[in-house]
């Protein structure tokens, strides 16, 4: 009779093998089910598909992964699809995996992505204080309460590396007179905490300096910090939320980026590894991109203005941030394009019409949620 193989060597072995081989090895027996399902064994996993991801980023086999959601036509009843493609260094697109949308999410929109992991949210009112993770590899969702309901929210979804912790932020601002405030959410824990923000303790006291009264989306991650864009009555600036500590601090917006233009909309997003603010205004023949990027992170002066983009019609809410090589992710009248701003050349994405985009330089499938998210 063979000898049984020890169960740290079958871990090691599941270990290298990617979610969805899992997902069937499960079924093999109690014993692996065990191992699978063990939250020592999702962190190992998730650890391990990290540290590949990043080794795949610097063979520079291809110039990263698009993410998009779509409606498939002639379905009854209507679905959605969360796509991801490949984007080769030739300019051309490479499905590698496609998953429908649990009927669930109709009225929920994607507000943020990470490690495989998705964070929907809705702007109903009767709805914007429940927030879906979805872990579409595994086919697995957790639902969350927030605890205000009918508040204007802003929500931000970020991996802390030290303690190996998926936290969402989630951003409340009420009337005119109270302070905002954060609610902060930990997978690890399975549980809220509220925090609020108080200009004072961003920058000392300053008399009738104002509390902040409205936050603007989106809420997006770079150098281990949720960043949005936040309003007091006399003054606007980027709030930025670090993950690791959870403390709050403010960077200055560029100075003046926003006077003597007729702006259409300006959004923060990340523009090759740094910070940007994107200010789209009306011109003669269409629209003007301004692009302010902090060249030296936390320096307000580094802003620096680096160029400014025409193209055609883009609407709040169709642009979606950028790729690694700075090729602005916009949808418009032509449909989902891509738009180098050293060119600045248009070139139209071979994907289906696109509601949602995002981009990311390191794909992956996880197991977080297989164990309930504990």
């Amino acid at each position: 009779m063979r000898e049984r193989v020890p169960d740290d060597v079958v871990e090691d072995i599941l270990g290298q093998l990617p979610v969805k081989s899992l997902t069937r090895f499960r079924c093999v027996s109690k014993s692996c089910d065990s191992i699978i399902t063990d939250p020592t064994f999702i962190t190992k996993h998730l650890k391990l598909n990290l540290n590949q991801s990043e080794s795949l980023i610097s063979t520079n086999t291809h110039s990263g992964y698009l993410l998009y959601t779509t409606k498939v036509k002639n379905s009854s009843p209507s679905s959605k699809h969360l796509c991801t493609v490949v984007c080769n260094n030739d300019s051309t697109l490479t499905q590698i995996s496609r998953f429908e949308i649990p009927s669930l999410f109709e009225k929920y929109s994607i507000v943020g992505f990470c490690n495989g992991l998705f964070c929907l949210a809705s702007r109903d009112n009767d709805l914007n204080h429940i927030i879906y993770l979805w872990n579409p590899s595994i086919r697995m969702f957790k639902k969350l309460l927030a605890t205000d309901k009918d508040t204007t929210s802003v929500i931000g979804l970020a991996y802390n590396s030290q303690n190996n912790d998926f936290k969402i932020l989630r951003l409340v601002s009420f009337s005119v007179g109270q302070e905002a405030e954060a609610q902060i959410y930990s997978l690890s824990t399975d549980s809220w905490r509220k925090v609020v923000i108080s200009m004072e303790s961003l920058r000392g006291y300053e008399p009738n300096f104002g509390t902040i009264v409205q936050i603007h989306p989106p809420c997006i991650f770079l150098n281990g910090a949720l960043h949005t864009v936040a309003f007091t009555i006399r003054h606007r600036f980027i709030l930025s939320f670090d993950v690791n500590d959870e403390s709050f601090r403010e960077i200055m917006l560029p100075p003046n980026h926003l006077d003597g233009v007729p702006v259409n909309f300006a959004q923060l997003a990340v523009f090759k590894g740094s910070l940007a603010v994107f200010v789209f205004v009306h011109g003669r023949r269409g629209i003007l991109c301004h692009i302010w990027v902090m060249e030296e992170y936390g320096v307000a002066e580094s802003w620096t203005r680096k160029y400014m983009v025409p193209m055609n019609w883009v609407w709040e809410g169709y642009f979606f941030g950028c790729t690694d090589n700075g090729e602005l992710l916009i949808k418009n009248a032509t449909g989902p394009v891509s738009i180098d701003p050293e060119s600045p050349n248009q070139n139209i994405l071979a994907i289906e019409d696109a509601d949602w985009m995002g981009f990311t330089a390191n794909s992956m499938e996880s197991l977080i949620l297989l164990d309930g998210g504990k």
